[in-house]
């Protein structure tokens, strides 16, 4: 039975149900790791947090009760000889990850759940270069963490509200950078009007302000404070752009632009109204920096991300790199060489020069400046990208399977298999979970969750009738 006192962090922190799962005191445990963690690394010669001073930005999303546990965690930091500095009010994921190096931080800590329903909460750990900590360092953080429970660690803190520290307002420094990456007199002579879903989330005076400060005519669609978020998931899916979706078939909006509840992933609908599943947005930015910008290096994605992405590359002659799923990956990538974009099937991308995590409110901007540019539809440029490349048939399923034959399943896959249906397995990637290597340059992916009894399954094909025989053969396969 699962120990709902138990805190592990996933691909990007710990989220948990808020008042059973997440609560002040755990808040506090794991804040007490990461000041130990970050106290430790101080004191390390040779570590980059040695010559630094003990600066810790922290901020929240616009959930429930994410200032007062901002709050909560900036205490324990400050008990232990750190200096906390929050941001003014619910901020985007990537805008902490700019503060962080713009002041030279020693890391920080935002309150969100991204676009996990309004029941939950969570705490994403950014190092001192603004990127998600590492399995490493979580690794450590989870025994600290274990360690303080075993002991029964308790800390003596202020009663609500009498607790403060200091604040800053990020909003003028990120717009700043922002305007490095995009061409805002592109924009202003456009006839671009464009339907914004800030979906409630922190996003929120962001990217609505941006495009509206470049001329662009915009409607802002969920602009309020609402920590339930209007009953539904913070998540710039095909569902959650729902409302975009009609102003642009309505003809009000030649492009719908949405973010999730902390602004790290995007969402996107074309001019007809379709929705550009993020596979598609991260092609065409890369084909947009290389052609529109001239911008050179490498691309880097995701296991399960659609090699459409490579198709595009080959085109422009650009390397490809493969990550495991979780953009610390990507990030830790992208600090070590050029890379032009890198980016996930889930709707994540950052690019050469920015921070080395998530940011739909660049990826947003970036979408609008593309098709400002050229003065077509997305689906339009896509098409000319498939006509050279061929098309690409990509689909995610989520295959439920009793708990106790998990193990059995994984010993399967681990194998191998020589066939999945009629196609014949070529190779099996262990990049991250399973990928089989199917022929013409198809392929399947299995990837276990780690919190449910659930297998996920990616499936990339050539055809549509592929892609559907491939999805009941993975299903018959999964039983």
């Amino acid at each position: 039975m699962k120990r709902f006192d138990s805190i592990t962090f996933g691909t990007n922190g710990w989220r948990g149900l808020i008042a059973r799962d997440f609560t002040f005191a755990n808040l506090r445990i794991v804040a007490q790791a990461i000041a130990d963690y970050l106290k430790r690394e101080r004191q390390i010669p040779e570590s980059p947090l040695a010559d630094r001073k003990p600066l810790v930005i922290l901020g929240h999303d616009a959930r429930f009760l994410g200032a007062e546990l901002a709050l909560a965690a900036a205490e324990i930091l400050e008990q232990n000889g750190l200096e906390p500095l929050l941001c003014d009010g619910p901020t985007p994921t990537p805008v902490i990850s700019l503060l962080i190096r713009q002041k030279k931080a020693i890391g920080g800590l935002n309150l969100t759940a991204s676009h996990n329903p309004a029941t939950y909460q969570g705490i994403k750990f950014s190092t001192w270069e603004g990127t998600a900590a590492s399995e490493e360092i979580t690794s450590l953080l989870e025994a600290k963490i274990a360690e303080l429970q075993k002991n029964g660690w308790s800390p003596e803190v202020k009663r609500p509200g009498e607790y403060q520290c200091a604040t800053i307002n990020p909003r003028e420094l990120y717009f700043t950078e922002i305007k490095k990456f995009i061409d805002f007199e592109v924009l202003r002579k456009s006839s671009l009007s464009i339907a914004v879903e800030l979906l409630y989330g922190a996003g929120r005076g962001y990217l609505d302000t941006l495009l509206e400060e470049a001329g662009v005519r915009i409607y802002r669609l969920n602009d309020e404070t609402n920590p339930l978020f209007g009953g539904r998931r913070p998540e710039p899916s095909e569902e959650g752009m729902a409302d975009a979706r009609a102003l642009v078939l309505e003809g009000k909006a030649s492009l719908g632009l949405g973010l999730d509840g902390d602004a790290d992933r995007f969402g996107v609908v074309d001019s007809d109204g379709s929705f550009m599943d993020p596979n598609k947005v991260l092609a065409l930015t890369l084909y947009h920096l290389v052609k529109n910008k001239g911008w050179t290096g490498s691309v880097v994605r995701t296991a399960p991300t659609s090699h459409l992405v490579d198709a595009v590359a080959y085109i422009y002659g650009v390397k490809v790199h493969e990550t495991p799923v979780g953009f610390k990956y990507i990030g830790a990538l992208m600090e070590s060489e050029p890379v032009i974009v890198g980016g996930e099937e889930s709707g994540g991308l950052s690019v050469k020069g920015h921070v080395p995590e998530k940011d739909g409110i660049l990826a947003n901007l970036l979408i609008a400046e593309l098709v400002a540019k050229e003065e077509r539809s997305l689906q339009a440029i896509l098409k000319e990208i498939q006509d050279k490349a061929g098309y690409f048939y990509t689909d995610r399923i989520n295959i439920f399977i009793a708990p106790e034959k998990k193990e059995g399943i994984l010993k399967l896959l681990e194998a191998g298999l020589d066939k999945i249906g009629s196609f014949k397995v070529q190779s099996l990637n262990r990049v991250d979970g399973f990928k089989f290597l199917l022929p013409e340059g198809e392929w399947v992916a299995f990837r276990a969750s780690g919190t449910e009894p659930v297998f996920r399954c990616y499936i990339e094909t050539r055809t549509q009738a592929h892609l559907e025989e491939l999805k009941a053969a993975c299903q018959e396969l999964l039983k």
